[in-house]
């Protein structure tokens, strides 16, 4: 398991970012809000607001260095993201894994964030929150999970998610592995770099992802197949497809797809996770934890074997 971060207690102290595209005014704020009414502290950091230029929240030196600020900030308890958007990867090179190592905290947030989370558990072997951002998902109601949240980060050990999360089997089976992932789009443009996503030896592996077509979808898993990213994934949960195919005809065609393009995989497949881009309540999955996918039985489930959090 990567190292656990800290647990968010009553009154935990979130920082809010921006480290990629520039987020309305608008929805941070009641997305903070919400965070308050939760009875959490917020601390807005000062690019978290900025536009430019361009579409991004500032220039890429500036996102990165107050990402640095806030995981080195002893006063924060957990650093969550305003929105996705273009980039996070930018950032890579100008980060300090050391400043991460020596500051474990809670990163939250999905979609073009999938690059830093790949990164923290890369460079700085932290498990990492793929979880509702700020304006994305707390500015609306029902945008969040309240249930995984409090799973996730506050601590409570073994938990499941089942059909009650949108689980639903594609191919039936058992297997235990860590789970790692995000969006499939960062996932595949990664490859081929010295950021590139690990799928190591015992991996279940979690993919989602906007507006992507069947045939996309069909071409991203044959580039993860042919970059070896397959050979060490027991076990595959993909995301919510509502964002993808949103009709019953669409999603039909995708089950399709998504069964041809895996025809060569043996482990178990679940589909319908409502995590990362979905209508509503995000549900928080920490990535870098031990977990076993059980699809062996009339009811599909995504075991949490171990706690996220410590402290």
């Amino acid at each position: 398991m990567s190292t656990r971060v800290k647990a968010l207690k009553a009154g935990a102290r979130l920082a809010v970012v921006s480290p990629a595209s520039a987020a309305k005014p608008e929805l941070v704020h009641a997305g903070c809000e919400a965070l308050r009414a939760k009875g959490y502290e917020i601390k807005l950091m000062p690019q978290a607001l900025a536009r430019g230029p361009l579409y991004y929240a500032g220039l890429a030196q500036e996102r990165a260095a107050e990402l640095m600020s806030a995981f080195a900030d002893e006063s924060i308890d957990a650093v969550i993201c305003t929105r996705g958007g273009w980039g996070s990867a930018e950032l890579l090179p100008l980060l300090d894994a050391k400043v991460f190592r020596e500051n474990a905290k809670a990163f939250i947030g999905y979609s073009d964030h999938t690059a830093l989370h790949t990164w923290l558990q890369n460079e700085a072997g932290l498990v990492t929150m793929h979880g509702p951002m700020v304006a994305a998902d707390f500015a609306r109601e029902d945008g969040a999970d309240a249930a995984s949240w409090t799973c996730a980060l506050g601590g409570d050990g073994a938990w499941t998610l089942g059909e009650a999360a949108g689980l639903r089997t594609m191919q039936k089976g058992t297997a235990k592995g860590v789970l790692r992932g995000g969006c499939l789009s960062i996932l595949a443009e990664s490859l081929g770099t010295k950021y590139a996503f690990r799928a190591q030896e015992g991996t279940i592996l979690f993919l989602e992802d906007i507006g992507h077509k069947p045939y996309q979808w069909d071409r991203q898993l044959l580039h993860l197949q042919y970059a070896g990213v397959l050979e060490g994934v027991r076990g595959i949960v993909f995301g919510d497809m509502a964002q993808c195919a949103p009709s019953d005809q669409e999603a039909a065609k995708m089950d399709e797809t998504l069964r041809y393009a895996l025809r060569g995989f043996e482990g178990p497949v679940a589909i319908g996770l409502r995590s990362g881009h979905v209508e509503h309540g995000n549900i928080t999955l920490p990535l870098g934890v031990e977990v076993e996918l059980d699809l062996s039985a009339a009811h599909p489930a995504l075991h949490f074997r171990e706690s996220a959090v410590s402290g």
